[in-house]
């Protein structure tokens, strides 16, 4: 029995079966149509022949570590730098035909693959930077540094493509307010405290893991926090274009693009987390919140107070 606050999302099949049932099969060709807003239950490597040309604007990937990781029955299994590579180079090419010449792309990865997987990308697309996000969980080692960080490589497809910056400011707090004729010059001064809005670097230390008291918590092993995607979201789409990932485990981009008016299409393999994705999918219909992004901006963390009171002024 979970806890009171507990509100992660753990359900087996039998139970979720009517959420699996949403799910679409594709066995023969398919339009854009019918698949815009969906969640495919199959094999990346099977679907993709049958899938519309050139349909996403923007394209997150989460593909297996480079690591041993047993997906809830989906296994893993770490390989040589060179079979990682091939791996790479396939699921590359399966998707790059999905994507308009206009197309972002921004790939997940860890310290051990982020070099084989920024090289494979650079022989496909413009690679343009790559993120560092500080995820605050991670295993002690007694002869090494704690893991807890991870990269996002950003590439787009071509030179034209889409960056809405203003949409990716970080409100902080400032420390030492500078004013100008008496006034705050670049900050804004609050009940709450004195905060400006940042351009966004390629390092995010604002970034919380999910956790078991926070709605949109499963149990996948690698889930990614809304409010990170929402930043590659908000950045490298607008409104209405079309979000794709083709390693959608428990659904948190379809979730995340659903939340902020993009249209989806997550492909996943395991059943079980294409329950727990249209089960997540239900739930932002009740409430599109994105922890750490409200009031059009995305806070720092410890500001909390600022953020209930932003969200109750709106």
């Amino acid at each position: 029995m979970k806890a009171g606050r507990n509100k992660t999302i753990d359900f087996g099949l039998e139970e979720g079966r009517e959420y699996l049932a949403r799910c679409l099969r594709v066995e023969t060709a398919v339009s854009l149509d019918a698949v815009r807003n969906r969640t495919i239950a199959g094999d990346l490597f099977e679907v993709q022949p049958l899938l519309p040309p050139a349909l996403a604007d923007l394209m997150i990937v989460d593909p297996p570590y480079n690591i041993d990781k047993d997906f809830h029955g989906h296994s893993f299994h770490r390989s040589s730098d060179e079979a990682y590579a091939d791996f790479t180079e396939k699921w590359i090419r399966a998707c790059k035909p999905l994507l308009k010449d206009t197309a972002t792309i921004y790939v997940c990865c860890d310290w051990q693959s982020s070099a084989i997987i920024g090289l494979t990308l650079k022989k496909h697309f413009h690679v343009r930077n790559r993120i560092t996000w500080q995820r605050e969980k991670g295993r002690g080692a007694l002869m090494n540094w704690k893991n807890s960080m991870e990269d996002i490589w950003f590439a787009t497809a071509s030179d034209q493509y889409t960056f809405h910056v203003d949409d990716v400011k970080l409100r902080r707090r400032v420390i030492a307010p500078y004013r100008s004729d008496g006034k705050p010059k670049d900050w804004e001064e609050t009940p709450d405290g004195n905060f400006r809005d940042t351009h966004p670097s390629n390092f995010w230390d604002d970034i919380s893991v999910p956790y078991w008291s926070m709605p949109e918590n499963t149990a996948h092993p690698t889930q990614k926090p809304e409010k990170l995607l929402a930043k590659l979201i908000l950045a490298s789409s607008s409104p209405g274009d079309l979000v794709f990932d083709p390693f959608a485990g428990s659904g948190s981009t379809s979730v995340t693009a659903k939340k902020l008016r993009r249209d989806y299409l997550g492909i996943e393999i395991n059943e079980q987390y294409c329950a727990w994705a249209e089960k997540r999918l239900e739930m932002a219909d009740a409430d599109p919140r994105i922890q750490g992004y409200t009031d059009g901006v995305f806070w720092e963390r410890n500001t909390l107070s600022a953020q209930k009171k932003a969200k109750n002024n709106k």
